[in-house]
């Protein structure tokens, strides 16, 4: 079955160009999950729906290249709107992406529905450009996405050193003089290029997922730029290739949804799971650090409030200390209870446990005071 399946023409399409979307998509989302513009790629592919209507308008046809072409015009266009929103009115770039954004797709909807009720338009499969139809893939239509994959990815090798600095200090970028706003308009340009590469299999709503899902997945792995770039390519593929084969697998499955959702569970698999930055991983390292916190640390700590306070019977409320060390410490407190070196002692009614040295737990303390200075007089 499987032989059968690699065999298809139609599976072959797909994986191809499922495979160069989630590269173009992986290297670029990169740049924007590290700009913190993640709602660029949802601008983006939103705006190109009126391209898209245009293009089939002006090639009087289902034309793939016509359709790209449109839509990376649009594109471009509202990268260039959003723009020129932030620098000449008080808009933040948020609330410019997003306006963009609604005014782009509500302009592609009108369209779309023009162009329907002409007639001819259901036929030719317009409005799968809005959730994708993979199925619909040619070796024909792989031709273009693979020109458009190029032209990013050359741009990205060539321009890299400029891009790297303006990702992550754009005001030295500016200094050294780089024309950091020239650069921002050509990366925005290649992100459109990676959206539009997208629109045939995955469509203008889930397209989005795809810009930012290796990306973000990718940064919990990696701690430099190249290799989360490369990493998030590979994700990037890997999503587009096992989603075209999950529904291939399963007749009734639409490709691209399919594709955003494997995406998005290597995203939500590395959130857990990366080994620095994973949310598992930090759980145990907190955990680890709070179970081995020193009690003699705390022993400590009682001993230097009691001596604060010239009374060595002093009561130390035990809340303070899991304030003070970020975390419930009874089960040390209770060690050092067994050891004779602190004792429960009660106070005001209305307040929380409270603790006290012992003779001992004074003499212990003071004891592990002077081994400390006299090991720092060593050192020094």
């Amino acid at each position: 079955m499987i032989t059968t399946l690699l065999t298809d023409y139609t599976l072959q399409n797909v994986v191809v160009g499922a495979a160069l979307i989630g590269i173009i998509s992986g290297v670029l989302g990169s740049f924007a999950v590290l700009r913190r513009q993640s709602l660029l790629g949802d601008t983006l592919s939103h705006a190109a729906l009126p391209g898209v209507c245009l293009g089939f308008m002006v090639a009087g046809a289902r034309e793939i290249g016509s359709i790209m072409g449109g839509a990376l015009v649009t594109a471009v266009a509202a990268a260039l709107l959003t723009v020129a929103l932030t620098r000449n009115t008080r808009l933040k770039m948020d609330a410019a992406l997003a306006s963009t954004l609604s005014l782009g797709f509500a302009l592609g909807v009108v369209l779309l529905t023009w162009i329907q009720s002409r007639g001819g338009a259901a036929q030719a499969g317009l409005d799968s450009f809005l959730f994708g139809q993979a199925a619909a893939t040619t070796r024909a239509d792989l031709y273009p996405m693979m020109a458009l994959v190029g032209l990013s990815l050359a741009g990205v090798v060539l321009l890299w050193k400029p891009l790297k600095l303006m990702t992550f200090d754009p005001g030295f970028a500016a200094v050294a003089g780089l024309p950091v706003h020239r650069l921002e308009l050509l990366l925005t340009a290649m992100i459109a290029l990676a959206v539009v590469t997208g629109l045939q299999m995955v469509g203008v709503v889930l397209m989005t997922a795809m810009v930012i899902a290796p990306g973000a997945a990718a940064r919990q792995w990696c701690g430099s730029l190249l290799g989360m770039v490369l990493l998030s390519a590979v994700l990037g593929a890997l999503a587009g290739v096992v989603g075209g084969l999950i529904s291939a697998l399963a007749p009734g499955l639409s490709t691209g949804p399919v594709i955003v959702l494997t995406a998005t569970l290597i995203a939500l698999v590395s959130l857990m799971i990366a080994p620095h930055r994973g949310l598992i991983p930090q759980w145990w390292r907190r955990r680890h650090r709070r179970s081995h916190t020193s009690t003699d640390r705390i022993l400590q700590t009682l001993y230097e409030l009691a001596r604060e306070h010239d009374d060595w019977r002093y009561r130390v409320e035990q809340g303070a200390v899991d304030a003070y060390y970020g975390m419930v410490t009874e089960p040390q407190l209770m060690t050092l209870a067994d050891r004779g070196l602190v004792v429960p002692a009660q106070h005001m009614p209305d307040e929380g446990q409270h603790w006290q040295l012992t003779d001992a737990g004074v003499a212990h303390a003071a004891a592990r005071q002077e081994r400390q200075r006299a090991t720092t007089t060593r050192r020094s």
